[in-house]
């Protein structure tokens, strides 16, 4: 590997490995030349497990790499990371909240390096393309999510320091005083606004079901009194009280055996008509934030569509559309339900990665 110049030889590895049965693709070898970029070329132990976090997605694949780079770069591949499963962890979650490790040695601040650089690259890669190890690694980088509710006003008021002058407080502290010693004020206090999120889980969305409905369960965990799920397929499903449950394989496993139509059709005008009737209309919609997560495929009829969106926007506080194919190149929203739905929509979003869902939990917020 000259100098001057490594990535004839980088990508010649990447070949070897593919010849030597490791499926290092090319957003892989991607993920590996970024990953290089950020180690020191010369240290054998940052470059063999730049490529090792990056090309490997098996263990199977594991003795094949440390053959293929013994042979590559004439290099004896180091032995096991001198670090527990624990360990490693924690250098993953310092990586994600951006806090300094607590005495990490100088071996454990180059695999935060890797680590930090693979969470990156995991946080932008399109959910529909990870494999069992990234959506391993997902599920671990959802868990330590902290959405923040949308707030509104309440109609009860609370002690502050500036604002109306608050009656009833300042004549008790009169009372106890003996005289006025200090004008008491009142202010609006604040409460969560109901979120509301309608997941569509037929054919064409199965490939982002699981991620969504883990990202929901996260939002149901940390407000659960505000938060509502429903399921959008050839019938609407509440999935709420499922995903309640704390531990989110229960609760997944909850949800799955509550929704009889996942990956199955699509008639999305009909199902918000059944949740708008229900549900929507009685209070679950009324100055919420709607949140429905579709590609906008529609079987049946498009304006219906349209005639829903625009009751639930007269309801709602606000309605966020977020597709997954909005985040590619050169997307437009030409899809018959896309279409029918964006006059009656507030925002719409992409959602095809753990970046993008993040940047809606802001938008949720400052709604």
């Amino acid at each position: 590997m000259t100098a001057t110049d490594p990535l004839p030889a980088l990508v010649g590895f990447a070949a070897a490995l593919r010849e030597a049965g490791v499926p290092a693709g090319p957003q892989r070898v991607q993920a590996y030349l970024d990953a290089v970029e950020r180690v020191d070329l010369a240290d054998v132990n940052q470059l063999y497990w730049a490529g090792r976090v990056t090309l490997c997605a098996d263990p199977d694949d594991l003795p094949r790499y440390d053959d293929a780079f013994a042979q590559w770069f004439a290099a004896e591949p180091p032995g096991p990371r001198p670090v527990t499963v624990a360990k490693e962890k924690r250098a993953r979650m310092a990586a994600m909240s951006g806090e300094p490790g607590e005495g990490e040695a100088e071996e454990q601040a180059d695999e935060l390096r890797v680590a930090a650089t693979d969470t990156e690259l995991l946080r932008q890669r399109d959910l529909a393309e990870l494999t069992a190890a990234e959506r391993r690694h997902l599920r671990e980088l959802l868990a330590v999510l902290k959405p923040v509710p949308p707030l509104k006003r309440s109609l009860r008021r609370r002690p502050a320091r500036k604002g109306a002058l608050d009656p009833g407080r300042t004549l008790r502290g009169m009372l106890e005083q003996g005289e006025i010693v200090r004008l008491a004020h009142r202010a609006k206090a604040t409460r969560p606004r109901r979120v509301v999120f309608l997941l569509d889980v037929s054919g064409s969305m199965s490939p982002y079901a699981d991620s969504l409905l883990r990202f929901a369960h996260v939002v149901v965990r940390s407000a659960p009194a505000s938060t509502e799920v429903f399921t959008l397929g050839t019938r609407l499903t509440r999935v709420s009280r499922q995903l309640r449950q704390r531990d989110p394989e229960r609760a997944m496993l909850g949800a799955g055996a509550a929704v009889p139509d996942f990956a199955g059709g699509t008639r999305l005008g009909e199902t918000l008509r059944v949740f708008l009737d229900r549900w929507g209309q009685r209070g679950i919609a009324r100055r919420a934030v709607v949140v429905v997560f579709s590609d906008g495929w529609e079987r049946g009829d498009p304006s219906l569509l349209g005639e829903q969106l625009a009751r639930m926007r007269r309801l709602a506080h606000a309605v966020l559309w977020v597709n997954p194919h909005a985040g590619r190149d050169g997307y437009a929203p030409i899809q018959s339900g896309i279409a029918a739905a964006l006059p009656h929509l507030d925002r719409l979003l992409a959602g095809h990665s753990l970046a993008t869902l993040e940047r809606l939990l802001v938008e949720i917020r400052d709604a």
